[in-house]
């Protein structure tokens, strides 16, 4: 039976590559004053989200998770045609989405009880979830099967890792992320924090004391950890994310390639741009790299 990959918009996916790839996206919510709630994507575009931000620097957003009947408006169409489902959504850790998902689940199914509804916590967030989904429909247009694509999500999910920086620590502050005590520190020698994301949680590897510094740091992590799981950056998806400045990320990618010519064959990168549901906490210039491995490696 055919099936449709649906995902929520913390994918980071653009709006052009989500129709090429014939996904369907459940937008979150992003507000400016607590009050009127825009859905990413439909209502308000990433790169205008980040034009107010950096227009109003003392008013910090806030995102709203898709709600259950949002996912049964993405869901009944599908299930009314006979279509299956495979719905990939950001980390638990970080958003209820999945929750959400699957109560519309629950509910369609009373309904529609011989059509499958899986919701996959994807442990994964931003860019590193867009690839995760592009995985998946690499899957499908290949030719596995439901429980194939299934499964090959489960393995590869694992291997996700997000090295990144950010352009100060205010909205990390803001939102809670960093201690007082730290925020203190922070604020005194102007450092920037090096960042990892690994099975759906962030954890510091470090602190730069510029940007050009925290860069670095990015592509000399990114080597060593490849180094540590003693495994080639050929056989991994690998994109750029960034906030703001797409002109930063494009040097970003020519330093980033020149150092993957030392271990790898990798001669191209993607860079995609991180959307409303991590750029409330990270700013408008957060820049990294995300990374999976092939389904088929």
């Amino acid at each position: 039976m055919a099936y449709q990959i649906i995902t929520d918009s913390s994918c980071d996916l653009s709006v052009e590559l989500v129709k090429e790839k014939n996904l369907q996206v459940v937008p979150f919510y992003v507000s400016f004053d607590e009050a009127n709630y825009l859905k990413e994507n439909e209502e308000i575009r990433v790169h205008e989200f980040y034009q107010k931000m950096i227009d109003n620097p003392g008013i910090f957003p806030k995102t709203s998770l898709p709600s259950v009947e949002d996912y049964i408006k993405a869901f009944t169409p599908c299930v009314e045609k006979g279509l299956d489902i495979i719905c990939i959504c950001i980390t638990t850790k970080f958003s209820g989405s999945y929750n959400s998902a699957s109560t519309a689940k629950d509910i369609l199914l009373e309904d529609y009880p011989d059509i499958r509804i899986t919701v996959i916590d994807a442990t994964v967030n931003t860019v590193l979830q867009g690839i995760l989904v592009l995985e998946s429909v690499r899957m499908q247009e290949n030719g596995l099967g439901y429980d194939e694509v299934i499964e090959g999500i489960e393995k590869i999910k694992r291997t996700g890792r997000i090295i990144f920086t950010v352009g100060n620590m205010d909205y990390l502050i803001h939102g809670g992320r960093v201690g007082k005590v730290m925020k203190v520190a922070v604020n005194a020698l102007k450092i920037r924090p090096m960042i990892i994301l690994k099975d759906g949680e962030i954890f510091p590897f470090g602190i730069a004391r510029s940007r050009k510094k925290s860069i670095q740091k990015i592509i000399e992590k990114m080597k060593s950890h490849f180094e540590e799981i003693k495994e080639s950056p050929d056989d991994y998806e690998i994109v750029i994310g960034y906030g703001y400045d797409y002109e930063e990320a494009v040097e970003f990618r020519k330093e980033l390639l020149e150092s993957l010519k030392t271990y790898s064959k990798k001669s191209e990168i993607d860079i995609f741009q991180i959307g409303a549901m991590i750029g409330v906490h990270t700013g408008p210039y957060p820049l990294g790299v995300g990374l999976i491995r092939k389904y088929d490696r």
